[in-house]
């Protein structure tokens, strides 16, 4: 019976369900307190009879509440308020040639084409650790899609050997 079978739940849907309902609460608090701007602001401007000329006298239903004092929190947590160094000179100089052109540098160049070779890090590790344990309904494991491309390069690899073997016997019984 298929009162008793528990159904597959999506934790993206779900997390993607209760993201819509945040939203359309803070909708709603936006309308209120833009409404309460709008009251406000409609509220009759009273100007003397006696200075016609005088400043506008703002009438309000409640009495006004002493403001509270702003705190002005700062938007950084730390800051260095110390200066950057510059680097002592012999290190300039093993760095930069007379003209002031940096100079070749083999090993940093090694580093920057290792890391375009490196996948960038990620962003949402909770969601990488699903999708390698196969904990997302409908997406497969991550260790299959490993495995399925690594049959592929296996065999891409055995395709261009063998590619490869044909030219040069063909190159050999030509001469």
């Amino acid at each position: 019976m298929a009162l008793f079978k528990k159904k597959p739940v999506d934790p993206l849907s779900a997390r993607a369900q209760t993201l819509n309902s945040e939203i359309a609460a803070l909708e709603a608090q936006i309308k209120k307190l833009d409404e309460q701007v709008h009251k406000n602001q409609s509220q009759p401007k009273l100007r003397s009879t006696a200075m016609p000329h005088a400043r506008t006298i703002v009438h309000h239903e409640h009495p006004a509440t002493p403001a509270k004092p702003v705190v002005h929190e700062p938007v950084f947590e730390e800051v260095n308020h110390q200066p950057l160094t510059t680097r002592n000179d012999a290190e300039s100089r093993e760095h930069f040639n007379e003209l002031g052109v940096r100079k070749y540098d083999l090993p940093a160049l090694l580093k920057r084409v290792k890391n375009n070779f490196k996948g960038p890090s990620t962003n949402n590790p909770k969601l990488v650790s699903y999708l390698a344990a196969g904990g997302v309904q409908g997406l497969r494991p991550m260790r299959y899609e490993k495995r399925v491309a690594r049959n592929r390069f296996l065999l891409l690899i055995i395709v261009l050997f063998l590619l490869l073997l044909g030219i040069i016997s063909v190159a050999i019984h030509a001469r």
